[in-house]
């Protein structure tokens, strides 16, 4: 099936601020994506290309096969940018009327808020809601139309666990019905709840993309945990030692080599007890992989 969504060779700079560089990436139709990167990395950059809110200064940005600055494109995009804005004055279920008459064939006002647990807020002003609770309403306001790709940035950014994991499950059960959702969360445990793929931008660039699995194999790196009295210090001299972490006696190492690190530890003459090896977090692994691309001095622009 074509695409949803395509960006070829794409670069956006701001001045002289490099945003993206050289960014191609193809996302599939009913596809759950996670986009992952530091400040700076050029996430929200890439969601506006993508929404047509900016062009690209080279390369080609298109959804639907379109130029997304069409009403036909838009017409099948909903989008939940960083900060959002809504009339203090009007209540929340006339705000939900009013984006839904722009469409075609919206959902209902019951169907949309009681997807993110709003119900009892229809009669509030937006003005009185809490920061959470616009938060939940904004990316409500995402899918009133029914769109077949939804593009959210930090769609979580100020929820508390429960109203964080109500909203999981409204994304989850929108995704089921075949749709296509990108998002963006420093949220690391948000994207191994809801992303089936992981894309993460570095500097710009494209640094990893596939499964949560295929990413976590891209990294060498190798956690072993331990209980053992020695100073983190004189855990850290063992050969292929990247980092240390000690609390009290459990010390947590990652590794380039976890071979190489077991040997020359069961020589030493360190006591320890309790030794585990396994694979690397999500974070663990992002952080390895935007530490290897070129630092950037840059900005992310978020609009």
């Amino acid at each position: 099936m074509d695409p949803i969504v395509t960006l070829t060779n794409v670069r956006r700079t701001f001045g002289t601020v490099v945003a993206l560089d050289d960014v191609s990436l193809e996302v599939g139709p009913g596809e759950l994506v996670g986009l992952l990167g530091p400040n700076g990395a050029g996430k929200t950059t890439l969601l506006s290309l993508v929404d047509g809110r900016r062009r690209p200064d080279s390369g080609a940005v298109r959804i639907f096969g379109q130029d997304p600055r069409t009403p036909a494109a838009r017409l099948g995009l909903g989008t939940t940018p960083q900060e959002t804005g809504l009339p203090p004055t009007l209540r929340v279920g006339e705000v939900v009327d009013f984006v839904a008459g722009h469409y075609p064939d919206p959902m209902s006002r019951a169907e949309v808020l009681a997807r993110f647990d709003l119900t009892g807020l229809t009669d509030r002003q937006t003005g009185g809601l809490s920061g959470g609770q616009r938060r939940r309403l904004a990316v409500a306001l995402s899918l009133v139309g029914r769109p077949r790709l939804v593009l959210l940035d930090e769609p979580t950014t100020g929820l508390d666990v429960e109203a964080r994991r109500t909203l999981w499950q409204a994304l989850r059960d929108y995704h089921a019905d075949g749709n296509t959702i990108v998002l963006t969360s420093h949220y690391l445990e948000e994207v191994e709840a809801l992303a089936h793929r992981v894309v993460v931008i570095g500097a710009g660039r494209v640094l990893a993309d596939g499964s949560l699995s295929d990413v976590l194999a891209r990294v060498s790196v190798r956690r072993v945990s331990l209980r053992s009295p020695a100073p983190p210090d004189r855990l850290a001299a063992l050969p292929g030692v990247t980092q240390v972490e000690a609390d009290g006696e459990t010390c947590r190492l990652l590794t380039t080599d976890s071979d190489v690190l077991v040997r020359e530890l069961v020589r030493s003459d360190i006591p320890f007890r309790g030794l585990e090896v396994g694979g690397v977090s999500l974070e663990e692994a992002f952080l390895t992989l935007t530490a290897a691309a070129p630092a950037a001095d840059r900005e992310e622009v978020a609009v």
